[in-house]
């Protein structure tokens, strides 16, 4: 075997002289000892903080990203007072995707060149950016973004809905269907179902639930047409962002007047939008998956409307009845059920000095 350094080192049942050996070869064999060990324990004190530092890296870059995708809602909210919905998304996805394109370019990175998968970006790019991005700009002219954060938390929701139908190998649990009713329950705790919803405008919130619906559509599309693709996620996102920005870039003027102003705050509003919520996040994202792995980096989801909420509440002073938070722990409690897999049967040990057939 090898020390942390690299050495060889003797297993434990190599032959080796015996101990009252004299002379030259026993001051060898010792003082090669003594440097493996010195070696096995400078390795083991070095690799023991850059661990920690790591360990503090990927917890710091995960709060970064809570803080940035709450802060999303804020700067719709923001963006949408001096824009037109339509407007704040193509700046968001504009911005997004020149963050993209400059990482691209720095890493020497290409764009897909197949037809064939430009094609099915086309749609994921609707899906999964084009039309819920619009759907939660539109839904917060007339809902606070702290409930557009909290319908953003249902997601896996949806996403645990279409499984059934949509993905034979992902069949739902007791678990997780019990997570699904328990999170459409937090849903209407939010709406505040017993009082007839008064108080909520159901339009933009439908907008807000129909954006987050869009989410596990999207992802499901992308499963099935894209699925062992060569190109890396960053050239895949870079051109779904770019084919986004070029899909509102058409429908946007249809629709809307040119801005007459272009006043400051919304300005950046929209540009930390598409900078910071869009382009960066994604870089943030994609690294803490590759270090941490999926499971832990999509836990976000449960911070985002927790963020989204402090920020609406404190920033843009938005009222918060008790129905609010309380529905949004169930809605979180219900989607953390969806999430959860059972933990794989540890096999069975034969106690010592057994014996088994084969």
């Amino acid at each position: 075997m090898s020390t942390a350094t690299g050495a060889p080192t003797a297993s434990a049942d190599t032959t080796t002289a015996p101990a009252t050996t004299a002379g030259p070869t026993a001051d060898r064999d010792a003082a090669a000892t003594a440097a493996t060990s010195l070696r096995s324990a400078t390795a083991t004190a070095t690799a023991a903080p850059t661990a920690r530092g790591r360990a503090r890296g990927w917890q710091l870059r995960f709060a970064v990203l809570s803080l940035v995708w709450g802060f999303s809602f804020l700067f719709i909210k923001v963006g949408t007072q001096g824009f037109a919905p339509l407007q704040v998304t193509l700046g968001r996805v504009t911005f997004g995707a020149l963050v993209l394109l400059a990482v691209l370019v720095v890493k020497r990175e290409r764009l897909p060149r197949s037809a064939r998968t430009w094609a099915h970006l086309t749609v994921a790019a609707f899906l999964l950016n084009a039309l819920p991005f619009s759907l939660f700009a539109y839904a917060e002219l007339t809902i606070p973004s702290t409930l557009a954060g909290i319908c953003n938390a249902t997601s896996p929701l949806w996403g645990m809905a279409l499984s059934v139908v949509a993905l034979s190998e992902d069949r739902p649990t007791r678990r997780r269907v019990a997570g699904l009713g328990l999170g459409f329950l937090g849903v209407l705790t939010v709406l505040g179902a017993w009082q007839g919803f008064a108080g909520t405008d159901l339009t933009g919130t439908v907008m807000a639930l129909g954006a987050s619906l869009c989410y596990p559509i999207g992802w499901i599309y992308v499963r099935r047409t894209l699925a062992g693709v060569s190109h890396s996620h960053l050239s895949m996102s870079g051109a779904q962002l770019l084919l986004a920005t070029a899909q509102l870039a058409v429908v946007t003027p249809l629709f809307t007047t040119a801005p007459t102003g272009y006043p400051i705050i919304p300005l950046l509003a929209v540009f930390a939008l598409g900078a910071l919520g869009t382009g960066l996040a994604f870089l943030i994202q994609y690294g803490l998956v590759a270090e941490i792995g999926p499971t832990t980096a999509q836990m976000v989801t449960y911070f985002i409307p927790v963020i989204a909420t402090a920020a609406g509440v404190a920033l843009l002073h938005e009222q918060l009845s008790w129905n609010t938070p309380v529905g949004a722990l169930i809605v979180l409690a219900g989607a953390a059920l969806t999430q959860s897999r059972p933990r794989p049967s540890r096999p069975t040990v034969p106690p010592t000095g057994s014996t088994t057939t084969n």
